[in-house]
């Protein structure tokens, strides 16, 4: 029983120091940090808005204003470097073979990397560790150390001066960061699912065909979409192996129009343009997969 004098006795809470400010007040204070104005938003995104789109109007400009003109407006509008480019300068030719090589390494790195990205996150080997390791050290090794040993294999296969070799060399070298990044993406789908495929009936193919490719499309587009832009604005191998003119690219295409005595500045600019929206289409259309499947591989199964 508690009796009076035990309550009279019973020490009181200790007051708050009158400087420490409230809890409510906290909150208020930490709204109030957090929430900062909108021109310390605005005001850098604006900057670097305008730092970002100068240079893309400036190509826009030589591109669309006509020859020797030194208005900062594009009017009257011409499109004479485009055709000029196109047809004289045989972007057309260089437009076909770079959606053909680009078109070509999307698909063999997306077919080999997804068959060797299911072997890493399926099976266990002995080199399995080794194996990975190989991978990411090869993303060290710039290109230019592969020119050499390259150019000698196709030279003795006869595929020096073809598309084919382009496509070998480009598909060679975006494989390991495909493969990593599709053995992540693999990871993360749950096994028990090709377990329960299994149990229906399915084999191995069929299950991997039915119930994992399918939850695979964002990495698929991400990894495919990574492969067809560095094989598309790729001037190294392009350059070194293929002599002909008709089987150059636009990268190379690009270099053509630069000279030691002048440079065309509307030929380069359209020429920068016709080189820059087949990139710019297709990352507009895939821009949901992309996002998805970059922040899907990031975390780990």
């Amino acid at each position: 029983m508690i009796t009076k004098d035990a309550v009279t006795a019973a020490p009181a809470a200790p007051a708050p120091p009158a400087d420490e400010p409230r809890p409510d007040e906290r909150k208020k204070k930490r709204r109030a940090w957090d929430e900062a104005p909108r021109w310390q938003i605005y005001v850098p995104l604006g900057i670097y808005l305008l730092f970002t789109l100068i240079p893309f109007y400036w190509i826009l400009l030589f591109a669309l204003r006509p020859a020797g003109s030194t208005s900062l407006v594009p009017w009257p509008m011409t499109f004479e470097h485009f055709d000029k480019v196109w047809t004289e300068r045989s972007f057309g030719t260089y437009f076909q073979n770079s959606v053909l090589i680009a078109v070509a390494t999307l698909v063999m790195t997306t077919l080999v990397a997804l068959a060797g990205g299911y072997a890493l996150a399926r099976f266990d080997f002995r080199i399995k560790r080794g194996f990975m390791l190989a991978l990411l050290c090869s993303q060290f090794v710039p290109g230019a150390l592969l020119l050499v040993p390259l150019f000698q294999i196709f030279a003795e296969l006869r595929m020096i001066n073809s598309l084919a070799s382009v496509v070998i060399a480009e598909t060679v070298f975006q494989l390991p960061l495909s493969m990593i990044l599709i053995s992540g993406f693999i990871r993360n789908v749950p096994y028990s699912l090709e377990e329960a495929a299994w149990v229906d009936g399915c084999n191995r193919f069929d299950a991997f065909r039915i119930v994992v490719l399918p939850l695979l499309r964002p990495g698929l587009i991400a990894v495919g979409s990574f492969a067809f832009v560095h094989a598309w604005n790729h001037f190294l191998f392009a350059l070194m192996f293929l002599s002909d003119q008709s089987k150059q690219t636009i990268p190379v295409g690009l270099n053509t129009l630069l000279s030691s005595d002048s440079v065309d500045l509307g030929a380069l600019a359209a020429g920068g343009i016709i080189a820059a929206v087949p990139v710019v289409v297709v990352f507009a259309f895939i821009q949901k997969w992309l996002i998805t499947g970059f922040s899907a591989g990031a975390v780990k199964g």
